[in-house]
This record gives structure tokens, C-alpha cells and sequence, in this order.
């Protein structure tokens, strides 16, 4: 099987259910084998560890524990991030699956899967698994923070789900965070008074924003109506007083390039064909971000090319 899909979604924590259901607490060592980016997993590590996994025979289940689990006739092994494996890596792994298909079965799992080989791809029945959808994810993070006792604002889940794009590991760590904050912060007030409500703050939309460093809408909308059209030589003048009043309150170039992008592509104002050229400069000005360009120059470079296309008649 190959999962692929965005992270947070579910894939690692899938394989490990399922073959936690198949074999039970006592089989999961000796019949799955995973093996992380973190671990070693070179073409040596391919040749011998995973080899010697996938040819190893199969041990009986004892008397009564079928009855309880499944137990199939074969192994598992899980190669999680197998988008980050080197292609001889992969390229060994080919025969090894074929030979051995019988006793050992396979699940890779990746982000990308245009890094994986065609010719492991084609092996493997393929699972995309999409971001979360925002029922499930709302229901998770509510039953979470009930559980853990967390006090949630109205419109505190909706800005978690929100803040980390379909992402629900994210979104766990941003309200764990928060958390943290409320009760330091709650703490810190209750002092030496044992009898003051130490959990009684909530987690609020802002703490929320915070914590995932979300642009305040009116600092985006101060941004956009500096990039509008207007007398020739007043636009760079304040284009470049909001970019570097941003940067200096220390707000991240890639935070504002999303927001400012959701900004400019969901107003209905700007029309279509001006559009297109707008998401051509972001993809340009997003790429040279991931390189290592310096975020202010980038940042103003990007609004006063956006600035320039709407004012193109």
C-alpha cells in the first residue's frame, strides 16, 4: 500500500491502527517493523535490515488468541516519509517486495508522491488521503479539550482549524500551546491564593492567533489598501511604510504572503485576468522565500508588482 497526502492526516496513525487490530499487543513487535526517516534507511539498511525482516518466517499465534485477533499469515513493514529514502534505496526495496510477497507485506508512506519510483508506485494500491474535513476536525479537538479539561471561547475551534489548514496534528500542538498559556497566565494571576479558579480562563480566538502568529485582518487590510491604485509616486511611499512596519513587528514574510493572497484572490473587485498575474508574481516571490531571499525586499518587491498590475488599465 502507498498513503500519501498532506501531513497531520492521518496516514502513520492508520497503519498502526490497523495493524495494531490485526495482531494484537503481543504480535505488533515480531510482525511489524517501522522504520522512520529519522532511522538509518540507506540501501544497506534496505539490503540487510529490511531484507532479513521480510524473509524471516512466521511464527504460530497460540492456542485462543486468533479467536480475539485476525492474525494474517504475513508481516508488515511500514517505511514512513519514504518520499525522503534516496532512489537506490527505493530501487533495492523493488525486488525485495516481489520476492517476498507472500510472507511480507509493504506500506509506504509520503507527502509527495511524485518522489516515489514509478516502478514501486505501481506496486502499491494507492491511498491519497486528503486534508481533514472541518466536522471531524472540530469534533476531535472539542472532545480533546473536554477530556483535558480546556476551557474553549466560542470561535476558539473554528480559528484553530483555520490556523493550521486541514493539518490536525498542528492544530492539536496550537491548542496545547495555548493551553499552556491560559494556565500559565492564570497561574502567574491566582498568586498565593490556593481558592481562586486557577482553570477558569478560556482559550480565546486571539490566543489562538497568537500562538500560530495569524496577521491581525486590519494589518492585511492596511497592506491591501496601501498596494490600490493611486497617484503616481504616493504608492511606493506607502507600500513601503506598511511592509516595514510589519517586519518590524516581526510578522513572518510566508504568514503574509498566505493571508495577503486569500485577500487579493477572494475579492470579487479585481478581475480574473488580473488575477492570474497576481498568483504568477506570488508563485515567483513564494519560491524565491523558500530559497533564502531576505523576507522585507521580498515582501515589497511582491506588493509593488501586485500594486502595478492592478493599476494596468
Amino acid at each position: 500500500m502507498l498513503f500519501y497526502g498532506p501531513p497531520g492526516t492521518g496516514k502513520t496513525s492508520t497503519i498502526l491502527a490497523l495493524a495494531k487490530e490485526l495482531y494484537g499487543p503481543e504480535f505488533m513487535k515480531s510482525r511489524v517493523l517501522e522504520l522512520n526517516a529519522s532511522d538509518e534507511r540507506g540501501i544497506s539498511i534496505v539490503r540487510e535490515k529490511v531484507k532479513d525482516f521480510a524473509r524471516m518466517q512466521l511464527t504460530n499465534p497460540p492456542a485462543g488468541y486468533k479467536s480475539r485477533y485476525p492474525c494474517p499469515p504475513f508481516k508488515i513493514i511500514i517505511l514512513d516519509e519514504a518520499d525522503s529514502m534516496t532512489q537506490d534505496a527505493q530501487s533495492a526495496l523493488r525486488r525485495t517486495m516481489e520476492t517476498y510477497s507472500k510472507i511480507t507485506r509493504f506500506c509506504l508512506i509520503c507527502n509527495y508522491v511524485t518522489r516515489i519510483i514509478d516502478p514501486l508506485a505501481s506496486r502499491c494500491s494507492k491511498f491519497r488521503f486528503k486534508s481533514l474535513d472541518q466536522g471531524n476536525a472540530k469534533r476531535r479537538l472539542e472532545e480533546i479539550a473536554k477530556l483535558e479539561g480546556v476551557g474553549l471561547e466560542d470561535g476558539a475551534v473554528d480559528a484553530l482549524i483555520k490556523s493550521s489548514e486541514g493539518d490536525l496534528r498542528k492544530a492539536i500542538t496550537y491548542l496545547q500551546s495555548s493551553a499552556r498559556l491560559v494556565g500559565a497566565t492564570s497561574s502567574a494571576a491566582a498568586g498565593d491564593d490556593d481558592e481562586m479558579e486557577v482553570d477558569a480562563k478560556l482559550v480565546t480566538v486571539k490566543i489562538v492567533e497568537d500562538i500560530a502568529g495569524v496577521i491581525p485582518d486590519k494589518t492585511i487590510q492596511d497592506l491591501v489598501t496601501a498596494i490600490r491604485p493611486r497617484a503616481v509616486g504616493e504608492t511606493y511611499q506607502n507600500v513601503a511604510k506598511v511592509v516595514e512596519d510589519m517586519v518590524a513587528d516581526g510578522w513572518s514574510a510566508g504568514q503574509t504572503m498566505t493571508q495577503l493572497y486569500q485577500a487579493l484572490v477572494y475579492d470579487e473587485t479585481i478581475p480574473d485576468a488580473k488575477k492570474n498575474k497576481i498568483v504568477m508574481v506570488f508563485s515567483e516571490v513564494d519560491k524565491r522565500l523558500v530559497d533564502g531571499a531576505d523576507e522585507h525586499l521580498s515582501i515589497l518587491d511582491l506588493a509593488l508588482r501586485v500594486s502595478g498590475i492592478l493599476s494596468d488599465s
